[in-house]
Formats: structure tokens, sequence, C-alpha cells
């Protein structure tokens, strides 16, 4: 008799640990989505200074062809400042690698918001208990939650202190 309910019990556990290892993959399911859906929002920029090709000029004056060089690199500058102009201030100010890799994607590569609200005039604090909120899932966000599983407090607290800045350097680049 003993022996059966110490079978039924074996069981049960069996059963239990069953269904708690099927959550569990679905959890890691969901974070492995997550973190693929982070990786292919992630943004590269590069701006470079166009290199200039030097066109063979029909003249044989030599100043007339500086002339004729000098004007298409003033031109080229042009068109060049208008997509500055045109893409904005997408890169006002350096951010560290830490923030561009984690949260550029959602909120912008200066703070000011693309699908993640708005960081800029934020409080240290303010950021610091977001981040923890959502770390242990008292706020929900399964993004955030993802992403925020791996960092220690020291991480949030850099991540915290680098964001609380952004209004200052906005302000500076904006007073340029």
């Amino acid at each position: 008799m003993i022996r059966h309910i110490i079978a039924a019990i074996a069981t049960i556990l069996a059963l239990w640990a069953c269904y708690h290892m099927y959550r569990l993959d679905k959890e890691v399911h969901k974070l492995q989505e997550i973190h693929r859906t982070i990786k292919a929002s992630e943004i590269k920029v590069q701006l470079k200074k166009p290199t200039i090709i030097k066109e063979e000029v029909q003249t044989n004056n030599k100043t007339e062809a500086e002339k004729q060089l000098k004007a298409k690199n003033k031109e080229l500058d042009k068109k060049l400042q208008a997509l500055r102009n045109k893409a904005g201030n997408m890169a006002a100010f350096k951010v560290s690698k830490l923030y561009k890799q984690n949260c550029s994607s959602c909120h912008g590569v200066n703070g000011r918001g693309i699908i993640g609200p708005n960081l800029v005039g934020k409080s240290k604090e303010y950021i610091l208990k977001q981040l923890k909120d959502f770390k242990s899932g008292k706020r929900r966000n399964y993004v955030m939650y993802g992403l925020l599983q791996k960092m220690n407090d020291e991480t949030l607290n850099k991540l915290a202190t680098e964001i609380s800045t952004f209004k200052e350097k906005w302000d500076k680049y904006n007073n340029q």
C-alpha cells in the first residue's frame, strides 16, 4: 500500500516537473523572440565625408580646372549639408555603446523616442526606478523585461546616469 502511495506521489511530481519545464520553455522562446526583434531593429548609421573624385576637365588652363573642381566640391558640400539637415539631429551628441546597443532602437539615438517614450528630461532616480520595476516585473513590458534580465544594478545605474544627462546635452547641442 505504501509503495502505491509513493509511486502516485512520484508520478504527480514527475507530471508537475514536465509542466513546469514546458512553461519555462515557453518563456525562453518569448525571450528569444524579443532578442531577435531587437537585433533586427538595430539601426547603424555612419556619416563620412564623401571622397571627391577628380574628373578630367576639358581645358588646358590649370586655374580654370581648379575653379571647376572647387565648384564641384562646393556643390557636393551643399548636398552633404542638405542630407545632414534632412536627417535632422539624429546624432546630436554621443551616447555610450551600452545605450546604443540596448536602448536606441526604441528610444532613439538621443533619447527622443521612436516606439519607446521620450527619455529626455527624466531624472536619474526616475529612470533607475523604472528600469528596476521593468526588471522585477512590477511594470510589464516583455521587451524591457528581456533586455534588463541580463543587467546588474551597476549597469542599470550607468544607464540611468547617462540618460539623465540627455536634457543638458540637447540644450548644449541646440545652443551651438
